[in-house]
Parts: structure tokens; sequence; C-alpha cells
């Protein structure tokens, strides 16, 4: 799998659905992903798109599929993950869609996808999809780490700046305030990680988790949460990334909460799709493989992120920079990510899983 470097890509860019079901991937009935497991007008997918996004997404391929019922099981991207590995020798599912890459890679090294070309493909810049011939896994967008700041909480506990780098978040002001994702659970904790970690090279950038540590109030087990809390008043600050942070603080007003990026550059992974290797494999998850990076799709895509698998459009989501790609850490290695995982993932719950948010 080949090392995919911003700086390249930088130069070639200048739920409920309709008949379907959205479930969470821990305590579901079985019915709800195993129904008609070969029947091709039932589609089974997990996902870690947010749940507005689903639904939105999913009504035009419910439109132009009818008769197809959709069995969505959404959760953060460790669990997915998770779940996915624990499914190995029996699967579940007919297609991811919208997980990060990282894990698809982890997914492909044990030999769970299957090679597919979408319709389309060739459209997907080079950096957004595996190399191979014919891709296992192929990438929709991008997201990014970014911080939402309650101005009003910060307030409250005497304090009148607003952090804008990483390491700002260290001053001892914030102690006791900071939210920030868990990245055993959640894809954008484990992308902030591995962002920290490539910024700072692997000692400096332990040292400086530990630290950040000291500040953080909790771990909590998904991306979005850290930003809606932060939102709600619960923490000064959340460490999350950028759509749910700019959505968050829209939802409250900028006179209460602010998004920010870090000035060093966003740790950020690709959410991307991929074909589950199975013995039944149904056509239908082609075709939702085909229509998940179709122009219009895609289109849906750049209103939530400002860089997608085809490259920026000129309509950037407020929010974001001119320039997203810049905001980017350059020369991220998403297969040593991959290779590293669980590695990173036992060193950093061994350090720091005492202040986790207890599972719900």
């Amino acid at each position: 799998m080949k090392r995919i470097v911003v700086l390249a890509m930088a130069a070639m860019l200048a739920v409920t659905a309709l008949t379907g079901c959205v479930t969470k991937a821990e305590g579901q009935a079985d019915s709800t992903t195993t129904v008609a497991d070969s029947d091709e007008n039932v589609l089974n997918v997990y996902t870690a798109l947010e749940d507005e996004q689903v639904a939105d997404y999913l009504t035009e391929f419910k439109e132009q599929n009818p008769d197809v019922t959709v069995n969505v099981t959404r959760e953060s991207t460790g669990v997915i993950t998770s779940k996915l590995l624990a499914e190995k020798e029996n699967p579940v599912v007919d297609v991811v869609w919208g997980l990060s890459a990282t894990s698809l890679l982890v997914l492909a090294q044990e030999g769970m996808l299957d090679a597919y070309a979408p319709e389309g493909v060739d459209r997907i810049l080079p950096e957004f999809k595996d190399d191979a011939e014919v891709p296992t896994w192929v990438g929709i967008d991008a997201w990014e780490t970014a911080f939402i700041v309650n101005k009003e909480v910060l307030k409250s506990n005497g304090i009148d700046t607003v952090p804008t780098s990483y390491e700002d978040l260290l001053d001892p002001k914030y102690k006791g305030l900071i939210a920030m994702s868990n990245p055993a659970s959640s894809g954008t904790g484990l992308l902030t990680v591995n962002g920290i970690l490539n910024l700072y090279g692997d000692e400096e950038g332990w040292n400086y988790l530990d630290k950040l540590h000291e500040n953080v109030a909790v771990y909590m087990h998904s991306g979005s949460q850290p930003a809606k809390a932060t939102a709600a008043g619960e923490y000064g600050i959340g460490v999350s990334f950028g759509y749910r942070c700019i959505q968050s603080a829209e939802e409250v007003g900028s006179d209460i909460c602010e998004a920010v990026f870090p000035k060093e550059g966003s740790g950020w992974d690709l959410e991307a799709n991929a074909l589950i290797k199975k013995d039944n494999q149904k056509e239908i998850a082609k075709k939702f493989l085909d229509w998940a990076i179709s122009d219009n799709i895609m289109k849906k895509y750049a209103t939530n992120y400002p860089i997608v698998a085809t490259g920026v459009g000129d309509n950037i989501p407020e929010g974001y920079a001119k320039n997203p790609i810049d905001q980017l850490i350059p020369d991220m290695d998403f297969a040593k990510a991959a290779q590293n995982r669980e590695s990173i993932l036992e060193t950093w719950t061994e350090r720091y899983d005492a202040k986790s948010a207890e599972q719900e």
C-alpha cells in the first residue's frame, strides 16, 4: 500500500433512510443486519458517517432503488472497526461506507476486503484510493482535527483567551476544561493522536500527549461528542473534527462558541468505502459503491467537507480555510498508521484510559 502524501495531493489539487433502518453497532438485534443475507433487495451497510449525513446522503440512492431495503449500522470508527474484525470469519455486512482509510488498511491486511473498481473510479485522485490496479478501498473525503471553544465556559473560569494551537492546550489554566475523543473508539481521536506523533515524532509526541493529559477532563467515545458537549457548556474546549466543530458552533452562535483549526496543522484521515469479502456477494453492493462515488453524491459530500476525493471545489463550506489542504499535516503515512494501530492504542490506553468516559 503506498504512502499517501499531502504535498503530492496539493500539487494535483490547485438516519433513517426511507425503507431502511439505522442502528447502533452494539446491542442490536441480529435481524437488523442479517435479514435475507443473500437477498439482492436487502443491503447491509456499516458506516462511521454522522447520523444526519447518512439520512441526507442516502435519499438519492433510495429514490434510484426503491425496492432495496438499506440496513445501516452506524457507530464510531473504532467500534465499527472492532465489529468488522470480530466478524472476520462470518461477515454480516455487504459494504463499508465512510470508514477511515486507516481502518480499511487494517482490514485489507487481514484479507477481509474484495477488490472492486467502482464505476467512475478513474475520477478519484490517486491519493484517495488504494494504488492496486483494482482497488480494495476508495476514498470519498478527508476530515481533520479541530477544536471548539466555549468562550462562556472559559470566561466563567477567568480565561479570556482562545487557544489556537496544540501548544496552547498545554497551558495550566485549561486544566480540567478539555474534552477529547478516545482513539480506541473514535477515528477522530486516532487521527489526532497520529497527527501529533507525526508532527512531533514518536518520543516528543508521547511527551506532548502526557502533558495534554494533565489538562484533559475526559476522553469521550466518539469524534463528535467533545464538540457537542462543549457547545452544551459542559467543557471549555472540545478536541474534535472540523465539520462537527463548525456545525456545533453554528448551532449555539459565534458569541458562545468558536471553531478553531490548530495553527501547527491538523491530523487527518480519509473516509472511504470498500466491498467486504464474503461467499454470497451481492450485485446491489457493487451498485451501491458505484453510487457512493458518483457526481451527485460527491457534491453532497462537498457541502460538509472541503476536500473530497475528486478535488477541492469552488464552494468550500463556511468556516474552513480558503485552501483547506494547507491546514493538513503533511506526509501522513496511513499504511504505517495502520500497521502500528494496535501498539499505539495499547500505549495510549495504558497511559491515559483512566480518564475515559464510561461506555454507554
